[in-house]
C-alpha cells in the first residue's frame, strides 16, 4: 500500500486492551494504532479523519499521563447527533481507538469486557467531544479548530476539475498533494497547538 511518507511521522497511540489480552489477541494486551489505521478504516485521509485520530490521542494522553490508556474503559460523548455533518466519520475513528460503542459492540464475557453503552450523541457538553475514564470519572472535553490551518488556495478549483473530469494528470496530482498537505500540516505542525486542538479538563 503506497501512502504519503508523512504518515509514518505521525505519533502512534498505544493502548492496553484487557479483552485482547484475555483472548490472546495481543501480547500483554498492548495494541499500537497508527494514523494509517484510521485511514484504512475510513478509506481515505482528510482533515476530519486526521482530527478524529489526533483528538483521541491527545485526550487519552491527558487522561492517562505516563500510563497506557485502557481500551474499553473510556466513555465518549459527542455534542452533535450522529447524522450531523462529519460526526459519524469521527465517531467511527474514535470507536476504533477507544473500543467505545453504543449498542453494536462486544457484549462481554461473564460480565466483563462489555463495550456497549460507552458511545453517546447529542450530549450537553461544552466542546465537540468528551472522553471520560470509567474507573476514575476523570474527563476532558476536546475540539479541533481547523479554520486557522486552511487548504492551499488552488485546492478547490483543482478538486472541481477532478470531479468534472477536466483535470490534467498534473492537476490531479497537484490536487492530491494539496489535500494531503493540509493533513500533514495539521498533524505535524499543529498537533500540539492549543489553539487548534483544544483540551479542557472537566470538573
Amino acid at each position: 500500500m503506497q501512502t504519503p511518507a508523512f504518515y509514518d511521522q505521525v505519533r502512534s497511540l498505544n493502548v492496553y486492551d484487557p479483552l485482547a489480552e484475555f483472548l490472546g489477541a495481543a501480547g500483554s494486551g498492548r495494541i499500537e494504532y497508527r494514523y494509517l489505521d484510521a485511514v484504512k478504516l475510513a478509506g481515505h485521509s482528510c482533515p476530519t479523519v486526521a482530527a478524529a485520530y489526533w483528538m483521541t490521542l491527545k485526550a487519552l494522553e491527558h487522561l492517562y499521563p505516563g500510563a497506557l490508556p485502557q481500551r474499553g474503559g473510556i466513555r465518549v460523548e459527542f455534542r452533535e447527533d450522529q447524522l450531523s455533518g462529519v460526526t459519524g466519520v469521527i465517531a467511527n475513528v474514535v470507536a476504533l481507538l477507544t473500543g467505545a460503542t453504543h449498542d453494536t459492540g462486544f457484549k462481554g464475557l461473564g460480565g466483563r469486557f462489555d463495550r456497549r453503552k460507552l458511545l453517546y450523541f447529542s450530549a450537553g457538553i461544552a466542546e465537540e467531544i468528551r472522553y471520560t475514564r470509567i474507573d476514575t470519572g476523570q474527563a476532558v472535553d476536546v475540539a479541533a479548530r481547523m479554520q486557522s490551518v486552511p487548504f492551499a488556495p488552488q485546492t478547490f478549483d483543482l478538486m472541481q476539475k477532478c470531479l468534472d473530469g477536466s483535470a490534467t494528470p498534473a492537476q490531479s496530482a497537484e490536487f492530491r498533494e494539496c489535500w494531503q498537505a493540509r493533513v500533514r500540516t495539521l498533524l505535524l505542525e499543529h498537533g500540539d497547538d492549543p489553539e487548534v486542538f483544544v483540551l479542557r479538563p472537566v470538573g
